[in-house]
């Protein structure tokens, strides 16, 4: 009997060791993680999250980064990822969370998800599939925007895909540059207006410059890890 109450007391400690884990990503690293529960976990370029399957609730801790969560349905176990005092509730569906100075951008694909920010002290804001809202730490969240389209550019990330439809190059180039530790630099900051349009891997920064450079004009220079980007003699005359 004491063997047994003694491997009783023994499981029950390993019991939630064995159900938290810790991930993370290195720059330009993906990863696709199944969770104990059944959810399915996308993680983004560096990204470090935590997770603790617990007896009345699912808890992710995105300490930084961005990650996409399929959630299997279990009603009795809301799923909630902690970002700072930002929060986002969901039973069953999907979205993602990306960490930003001062806040987290929620875009959500399946289903609803509640959100809120304990610092704010306000009501959790619905937010439905195809819709995307930022909760700032200190005000809350916006009000949710439908952009669906957008959405699914903004994710293509999961496939290792950067996709542009009108986007400044300067915003294209940061987004480039998380994922790389060759870096995207823009010498005649009057080319980061330039509007792009085109499907690349986000493993290929001086792929995407020098195409991007060729559609208008400019000239692509390698220095080390440094992709230069400069106006040509003839267009900065």
């Amino acid at each position: 009997g004491g063997v047994a109450a003694a491997a009783a007391c023994v499981a029950a400690l390993l019991v939630p060791r064995l159900l938290a884990a810790r991930y993370g990503t290195a720059v330009g690293e993906i990863r696709r993680v199944p969770l104990a529960d059944g959810s399915m976990a996308a993680i983004n370029t560096d990204t470090a999250l935590e997770v603790a399957m617990k007896p009345r609730k699912r808890e992710v801790r995105l300490d930084k980064g961005e990650a996409w969560f399929q959630v299997a349905k279990d009603a009795q176990r809301p799923f909630v990822v902690e970002s700072g005092p930002v929060r986002v509730r969901a039973v069953g569906t999907a979205f993602s969370v990306r960490r930003r100075t001062g806040g987290c951008e929620v875009l959500v694909t399946e289903g609803v998800v509640e959100v809120w920010s304990e610092g704010a002290g306000e009501a959790p804001r619905r937010v439905a599939a195809g819709e995307r809202v930022f909760v700032s730490d200190s005000a809350g969240a916006a009000r949710p925007a439908a952009a669906s389209l957008e959405i699914t550019r903004e994710l293509a990330w999961r496939e290792g895909q950067i996709v542009l439809d009108g986007e400044a190059f300067g915003a294209a180039a940061e987004e480039f540059n998380r994922y790389n530790a060759r870096k995207i630099v823009i010498v005649d900051r009057g080319l980061a207006d330039q509007r792009l349009v085109g499907w690349f891997r986000t493993n290929e920064p001086e792929s995407f410059a020098r195409a991007a450079a060729a559609s208008f004009g400019a000239k692509v220079t390698v220095r080390g890890d440094a992709i230069l980007v400069e106006a040509s003699a003839a267009l900065a005359e």
